[in-house]
Order: C-alpha cells, then sequence, then structure tokens
C-alpha cells in the first residue's frame, strides 16, 4: 500500500519533459523573396481562401508573417467614444498570415512560383522565377518607409519661431543651496588667500 503512494509522489514530483523541452521555434529564412508591393498567392489548401491572390502590404520579419491586400479578411470591432463623438462600428480589415502559406506570383503564367537568384551583366541582383524563368523585379513601393505620422489636428503653434523658442525656467534655487554656494566661495578665498602668503 505504501509503495503505491510512493510511486504516485514519485510521479507528481517528476517534472514534465514536454515542459522542459520547451517551444521549438522555427528558424527564420535566410532569404526573404517576398517583399512588400509583392503580387501572391495563398497556397496552402487548408486556408479557407486558398488560391485567392493579392499584394503584399506589410512584412512582419520578427513573426514571419504578411498582410496581404483583400486576402484573410475579418470582421473588427471599434468601441465608440461619446467623448470624441465617435460611434461604434464593425470594420472590416486584414489579419495576417505565415510566409509559408503564400507563394510570389510568377508576372507571365500568372501562377504561384518557386523563386531563385541570379545576377545580371552589371552585376544587379535579381529573383528569377522557377516556373517559367522569368525575372521578377522588387516594387518600387519596397524602398519606401512606412511612416504612421499624422499631423495633430489641434496645434498650439502657428509658427516656426514659436517652435524653437526658450520656454522652460529654471526656477529659483533652494535657500540651502545657496548657503553651500556662499560656503564654498569663501573657502575659494581663505584656499587663494593662503596660496598667496
Amino acid at each position: 500500500m505504501s509503495s503505491g503512494r510512493v510511486k504516485l509522489m514519485n510521479m507528481l514530483m517528476r517534472p514534465n519533459r514536454s515542459k522542459l523541452k520547451g517551444y521549438q521555434k522555427q528558424p527564420p529564412p535566410k532569404r526573404w523573396n517576398i517583399v512588400r508591393g509583392d503580387t501572391v498567392q495563398v497556397i496552402d489548401r487548408k486556408h479557407p481562401e486558398y488560391g485567392k491572390q493579392g499584394t503584399v502590404q506589410v512584412v512582419i520579419r520578427e513573426k514571419m508573417r504578411v498582410i496581404v491586400e483583400n486576402v484573410n479578411v475579418c470582421p473588427k470591432r471599434i468601441k465608440a467614444d461619446p467623448e470624441k463623438g465617435v460611434k461604434g462600428e464593425t470594420i472590416m480589415q486584414e489579419r495576417s498570415m505565415h510566409y509559408s502559406n503564400v507563394n510570389l506570383v510568377d508576372p507571365v503564367t500568372g501562377f504561384p512560383t518557386k523563386v531563385t537568384y541570379s545576377y545580371l551583366e552589371d552585376g544587379t541582383k535579381v529573383r528569377i522565377s522557377k516556373r517559367s524563368g522569368a525575372m521578377i523585379p522588387k516594387p518600387e513601393v519596397w524602398k519606401q518607409k512606412i511612416r504612421n505620422f499624422t499631423p495633430s489636428e489641434d496645434s498650439d503653434t502657428m509658427k516656426d519661431e514659436d517652435v524653437w523658442s526658450v520656454t522652460y525656467e529654471e526656477p529659483p534655487s533652494n535657500k540651502w543651496e545657496d548657503m553651500l554656494k556662499a560656503l564654498e566661495e569663501e573657502e575659494k578665498k581663505l584656499v587663494d588667500n593662503n596660496a598667496n602668503e
């Protein structure tokens, strides 16, 4: 009877091997074949929008995900804010999907294709379609940076001079600080007088 209890306690005290091993993260790809502005097609047969094509809006490299325009669209609820006068509504928004679920579209055939790299005569590196052998140029949108800068509507400054003017004034010093400064000055005077004699 005690041996059963000992076995049970040993089983409970033994660490769980699956938790010790941890989650095996997939290593990031060595080369990113898909960039922002490329036309891609969903190749995952289990995905509800299998075969749909769209343009890549965002590439999230840290999470190995992409957001494709008009693909994987889901409703998103926006809360109402009566103070700002915003009504609550439901909008349709694209969600991200794993980059391995999409492939580049061949510009000649219009079908998804794998990519290889080659060099032109002038030494520039280009993507080559494995399906047709056609060159897939990188889009111009890829070179532009995304900036989420929105200018403030309620700006309190109208001129550039107002922005660069000094508005901070140092507060008056403490009486203890004044006393310490006075003592330091007296010590300096005494040291200078002793040095002169």
